[in-house]
């Protein structure tokens, strides 16, 4: 074929009916309409069995979700098998839980399966156990010399605590439409919950990256912020006994909760990626440095990372005190590892340009969906306390996350912004919103409170 006939032909491709190549089409295999049938046909049976007690509201959101969970399947096919299993096992646990009289949630305690595995608790237990077994894989594999097996453990590791997460999340969901009449709501509604949530999130967007770029060492950095959430989650559990389910305050009875949590809690997942991955930036950058004041910033950042515990235990007023000590001394051994072993790390990390573009990337994602949720808290408000904004500590700090992100997209697009300041600038955006997600909870009252430690 001559070039001619070849760039006709490459037109020809790129020339469908309402901008679409016609080639998208061409690239859906048998799979690809199985899942979709199966999509569509989950949401007739979810209509047929629950729409009686949908409002309108409900009813759209899963009207749209059904195209967009397509979308996601056919975009990005390892989402596709993830949704399917995770379907399927929580049906089966569902499934599980019924008698000749109906659902009973004491066989928790009573069947194998849901005792040991697929109840709520069982498998978000599980998924904790599976992160924490991710991330060390993660790291064995970044510093031994052939660490590919290990690495590559440690990504099939995230999927399965991922798969976990998401059937706890489902199964907690039919679990508290059983306790009684008003109290069943979708998952998102506090710390533990949205907690579950940021961990799986967090890992599959960070998949998401390590599949596209081809690269499984920036897991290590990427899993330790999940890692440290789930430190947090297991805190909270034992603590507090948050895994208890509870029925929702007035203020989060409403529809919006359905959207405005999660959309947040990308912007919360990509923003942490990104820090994380600008922490193995600089990491990567002082690989030969030797000299004390080029490395103090470094040290200093590992100091304050280490002392956040601290904060918490001084936040949530000594509750389990000694494990925030255990957890500083682990963090304290981790950040003077990672220096330590820096030149070591530096070899095994991508290029500066593949760290820099992910940072951009999880950051850009994390903006839009982060003001895509701060859109709908407005509205959220306004029919919650009639009002879209109060100047509520929550929504103080919201803004100030907004425009910290804003800023650092406007000198990236505008200024080129990159390297050294970039990855500082994440580092400290994280900073940032771990305060405006966590801090203001456990040291400004508001009308949020209900949130609080």
């Amino acid at each position: 074929m001559n070039t001619a006939t070849q760039t006709i032909e490459l037109k020809k491709s790129h020339s469908g009916q309402g901008g679409l190549a016609p080639g998208y089409w061409a690239r859906r295999n048998v799979w690809d309409w199985l899942f979709a049938v199966l999509c569509v046909v989950g949401a007739g049976v979810a209509f047929q069995r629950y729409g009686a007690a949908m409002d309108i509201y409900e009813k759209s959101i899963l009207v749209g979700t059904v195209p967009s969970v397509i979308w996601l399947g056919w975009f990005w096919r390892p989402l596709r098998t993830l949704m399917v299993v995770v379907a399927a096992i929580s049906l089966l646990a569902i499934n599980l839980y019924q008698t000749p009289t109906g659902a009973d949630l004491a066989r928790a305690d009573q069947v194998f399966l849901l005792k040991y595995f697929i109840s709520s608790q069982s498998a978000i237990l599980w998924m904790s156990m599976l992160f924490f077994m991710s991330t060390a894989f993660y790291w064995i594999g970044l510093l031994t010399r052939g660490g590919q097996t290990f690495e590559a453990l440690g990504s099939r590791l995230a999927w399965v605590a991922s798969g976990l997460a998401l059937i706890g999340t489902m199964v907690r969901w039919y679990e508290s439409h059983q306790i009684g009449t008003g109290i069943g709501h979708i998952p998102v509604s506090n710390l533990y919950e949205v907690f579950v949530l940021f961990c799986w999130m967090t890992a599959v967007f960070y998949l998401y990256y390590e599949d596209q770029y081809k690269t499984r060492s920036m897991g290590a950095f990427a899993m330790l912020i999940v890692s440290a959430a789930v430190g947090f989650l297991l805190w909270y559990t034992v603590v507090r006994e948050a895994h208890q389910i509870q029925p929702l305050v007035p203020a989060l009875q409403s529809w919006w909760m359905k959207l405005h949590v999660p959309a947040n809690f990308i912007g919360y997942g990509t923003f942490a990626i990104a820090a994380m991955l600008a922490f193995a930036y600089l990491i990567k950058q002082s690989a030969g440095e030797t000299r004390w004041y080029k490395l103090a910033p470094l040290w200093l950042l590992g100091v304050v990372l280490c002392f956040e515990p601290i904060v918490f235990r001084q936040g949530a007023a000594d509750k389990g005190g000694s494990y925030w000590f255990v957890y500083f001394g682990v963090s304290a051994l981790i950040v003077g590892g990672i220096l330590t072993a820096r030149g070591r790390i530096a070899e095994r990390l991508p290029s500066f340009e593949v760290l820099d573009d992910v940072m951009y990337k999880a950051i850009a994602v994390g903006f839009a969906f982060f003001t895509i949720a701060t859109v709908l808290g407005a509205f959220w408000a306004a029919e919650a306390w009639g009002g879209y904004w109060s100047w509520d500590p929550k929504e103080t700090w919201a803004l100030i996350v907004w425009l910290n992100y804003a800023a650092w997209l406007h000198m990236r697009l505008m200024k080129g912004l990159r390297g050294t300041v970039a990855a500082w600038w994440a580092l400290v955006g994280l900073a940032i919103t771990t305060f405006a997600f966590l801090g203001v909870n456990m040291f400004l009252s508001g009308l949020h409170s209900y949130g609080e430690l």
